[in-house]
């Protein structure tokens, strides 16, 4: 299929399986342990209904949406993803300069394969930096400096891997970092010849933000535990809050009582998300925990949600239930590996366009003017 015949993010899905071997897509798309949280997030999101209201004249649609400051064209953007250049190569790249083109923010992982200097550059203005805790208070020091150093303004700090979560497609896969040259990997490099020349043409991803800490690292385990802090606690967050001096933002909240302490402690917003599904094996779905969080935070703190969004219409109900932004994770991923920079924008149109549609169809003038109100009552029949 080609990229213009793409009609969802599912169609750039199916077509960047076949592009990427196993184990680099597995990386991407796998979930923890038998993956059904990562299925709910995106079943929730379907049993979500919005009521239309017509006799509304929609031929002019407004999807702006302001937060922190800064008006955004798209009322969602790139969630962090952690050595996507496995997936695709310069696929890190590919979307900040994507994001920045739509003007959307670009969330840098700390677990990125390139640099968070290098993506700074290109988001140009419109990134925002992703930091996991080390157990090692030097290391995180030392990546709070440099995206200081970079220009960041907005912080999202990462809380929900006080574990592990255990990815068996990763198991099965015998993923390793830096990637091992097995014979089985050999066979789907050699099915798989396009991803294979680009990727020796760019080199073997790796976590470019730890290269020196990782040089020692056997196994994509020995890689996560660099990125753990079992100890993690509020008295952290707090200090790491007093640390920054831009936006502070908690990346993982699926609790009220624990949305509510971020806003006790200073936080601008939460990112109400399950990792993906790629964490907790058993947790809810974001889009059923928004709610009763939105209800408890009361306008204090800003609310996005991430996990499961492959619809511009998930993007409206996200909003009608609380939220003020989206974030995307795989879904633009997906563009990028069925077609690089060409794929990222399909997936990026496709999204903009279901939005637009869905605005319409729904009623609503613009995306700020959606809400669990009279023109868009919600059932939600799970």
């Amino acid at each position: 299929m080609s990229l213009d015949r793409a009609a969802s993010i599912d169609d750039l899905r199916a077509r960047a399986k076949r592009r990427i071997p196993r184990f680099a897509f597995d990386l991407v798309d796998g979930g923890a342990e038998g993956e059904r949280n990562m299925r709910r997030n995106t079943e929730a999101f379907e049993e979500v209904e919005l009521v239309p209201r017509y006799m509304v004249d929609v031929s002019m649609i407004d999807t702006k949406a302001e937060l922190f400051g800064q008006t955004f064209d798209l009322p969602f953007g790139q969630a962090p993803i952690g050595m996507l250049n496995a997936f695709w190569p310069e696929a890190d790249l590919t979307l900040a300069r994507l994001c920045k083109s739509e003007n959307v923010p670009y969330v840098a992982s700390s677990a990125a394969s390139t640099t968070l200097e290098e993506l700074a550059e290109a988001a140009d203005g419109n990134g925002w930096f992703q930091l996991y805790v080390s157990g090692d208070h030097t290391v995180t020091e030392g990546l709070i400096s440099r995206a200081e150093a970079a220009g960041y303004d907005v912080m999202m700090v990462t809380v929900d891997v006080p574990a592990a979560g255990k990815r068996d497609r990763d198991i099965r896969n015998q993923l390793s970092v830096p990637f091992k040259f097995t014979p089985e990997v050999m066979l789907q490099l050699a099915a798989n010849p396009v991803w294979s020349l680009a990727s020796l043409r760019h080199g073997k991803p790796n976590i470019a933000n730890y290269a020196d800490l990782l040089q020692s690292a056997t196994s994509y385990a020995d890689v996560q535990k660099t990125l753990i802090t079992p100890g993690l606690t509020w008295h952290q967050l707090q200090q790491l809050r007093d640390r920054w001096k831009g936006i502070f933002l908690v990346k993982g909240i699926l609790h009220p009582q624990d949305a509510i302490k971020c806003a006790e402690l200073g936080a601008d917003g939460i990112v109400i998300s399950n990792h993906g599904g790629r964490q907790v094996a058993f947790g809810p779905p974001t889009i059923e925990a928004l709610p009763a969080i939105a209800e408890a935070i009361d306008g204090k703190l800003k609310i996005l949600l991430d996990s499961g969004v492959r619809r511009g219409a998930d993007i409206l109900r996200a909003k009608a239930l609380g939220a003020d932004f989206v974030l995307t994770g795989r879904a633009l991923a997906y563009g990028v590996g069925a077609g690089g920079a060409k794929g990222a924008a399909r997936a990026m149109e496709i999204l903009k366009l279901e939005l637009v549609r869905a605005l319409g169809q729904l009623g609503a003038t613009s995306f700020s003017s959606v809400a669990a109100s009279e023109h868009s009552k919600i059932h939600q029949t799970h």
